[in-house]
């Protein structure tokens, strides 16, 4: 029989277990960091009705949505975590109390064209706050700390988050004539760091027929500088020409005085009014998130605030706030410039070597082992003795224990490190210390390193 070549397929990424690891570690910490702050784990379906995911979407989304037919069902794949998240707040509002805070980590697909970091199966990580009719602005105040809190959790520290309110843009666009062309225009100027200011300038005049007055005005005014405290008094000159762009510097006063008491140190974020946030449902708050030493990767983190999520599937409204990692390609490229570390990153953290025919006192001992919440490997292959040791040292087992005729009779546990050699006949209680005292040293470290 012909064999079948083994292959992923192109777009989808495929783990060896250590780097598997790394990745459940991650999320582990976005979930334990995401409760901290009172969310709800959710997860929903990774196919829906076609119906029902598409009603937000045509254009783009449909051209790269995943879509089938199976029997008389028209089905796809879900794209991202949102529309799924609206499906489910109006299917079960009643259930529901409000706000509804919920995080949710899980695949999405899309049938983009396959590169380099970009994947056509990937995970998303996304927290939302959704209100019942309204949601107070302290809300948007909160989620920067919570993506601080998790990046420095991760092992980040030079990071930045970008803030801007898309009310100010807005009010602005409608000072200058440009309300029509507002989505245009922010979907341009959200490109100003990949193609830069010559290059938006033309697309503006160009290809949206903004004059050259209107250009030069729009990229004067998303440039402005002094840091926080310095555009926040800019702002305050164009007041009382757009009460939309006064209620939105409002916002953006009280976001950015509020991040400071959220626990996000001043020299973690920025008021950046190049921030637009390209999709047309952000309605206020908008944030990205950079690394300082790799600008190259693009926004880690991202989101906003809109005003209406659930509009195509009940007449209530909905606001909410919300963040979105995306997850994969992070880890991806987090992967290939070795900024991940491989600490804790073993199956185990004890592999026990039976030295003896009697395997009975072993399994006891694996037993009493976990039930002491030390996780354990019993290892009874007919393998030589060398083997089982370059097995525990290639699995990065930091723990090995011998159980021979000697240990059986004194009861003693013969306990060795592998990584630097040193080996102990202790009583289990003993053993026990020891092994917790350096996994505890061990998970010291961080999943992501800078240095």
């Amino acid at each position: 029989m012909e064999k079948i070549k083994p292959r992923t397929l192109s777009g989808f990424m495929e783990l060896l277990p250590a780097p598997q690891t790394q990745m459940e570690q991650i999320m582990q910490i976005l979930r334990e960091t995401y409760g901290l702050y009172g969310f709800y784990p959710l997860d929903t379906p990774a196919l829906e009705s076609a119906e029902v995911l598409l009603a937000k979407g045509g254009g783009e989304t449909e051209k790269q949505i995943y879509r089938f037919q199976k029997g008389d069902s028209d089905l796809a794949m879900r794209f991202d975590l949102t529309v799924p998240l609206a499906k489910y707040v109006a299917l079960n509002y009643g259930q529901l109390a409000f706000p509804f805070r919920r995080y949710q980590i899980g695949k999405v697909y899309r049938g983009e064209r396959a590169q380099r970091g970009r994947f056509r199966e990937f995970y998303q990580a996304d927290i939302d706050v959704i209100g019942d009719g309204q949601l107070d602005i302290i809300n948007e105040a909160e989620i920067p700390s919570i993506i601080y809190r998790t990046f420095t959790r991760l092992g980040l520290t030079r990071f930045k988050i970008r803030i801007n309110n898309r009310k100010v843009l807005n009010g602005f666009f409608a000072m200058n004539g440009l309300t029509e062309k507002a989505g245009d225009v922010m979907r341009t100027i959200d490109k100003l760091e990949k193609i830069g200011a010559d290059k938006v300038r033309e697309i503006l005049v160009e290809d949206f027929a903004l004059t050259a007055e209107q250009a030069d005005a729009v990229l004067s005014f998303i440039t402005i500088e002094g840091g926080t405290e310095g555009i926040l008094k800019a702002l305050e000159g164009y007041k009382g020409r757009d009460p939309m762009f006064d209620q939105g510097a409002e916002e953006l006063a009280t976001v950015a005085g509020y991040m400071e008491a959220f626990g996000v140190p001043a020299d973690h974020f920025e008021i950046d009014l190049t921030i637009a946030r390209g999709l047309d449902y952000y309605t206020g708050t908008v944030y990205e998130t950079t690394m300082l030493d790799h600008p190259e990767i693009g926004s880690i983190c991202s989101g906003g605030r809109y005003d209406n999520l659930a509009e195509y599937y009940t007449d209530k409204k909905l606001p909410g706030v919300g963040i979105s990692i995306g997850l994969t390609r992070l880890f991806f490229v987090l992967q290939d410039k070795g900024l991940l570390t491989m600490s804790n990153a073993a199956p185990a953290d004890v592999m026990i070597l039976p030295m003896s025919d009697n395997l009975a006192p072993a399994i006891e001992l694996a037993t009493r082992l976990r039930e002491a919440g030390i996780r354990v490997q019993l290892n009874c292959e007919k393998k030589k003795f060398k083997a089982k040791i370059g097995y525990a040292d290639k699995l990065a087992v930091p723990y090995v224990i011998f159980m021979g005729d000697d240990e059986i009779a004194s009861g003693m546990v013969a306990l060795k490190e592998l990584a630097t050699g040193e080996q102990t006949n202790t009583p289990f209680d003993e053993a026990v210390a020891r092994i917790r005292a350096g996994l505890a040293a061990r998970a010291a470290g961080t999943v992501i390193s800078e240095g």
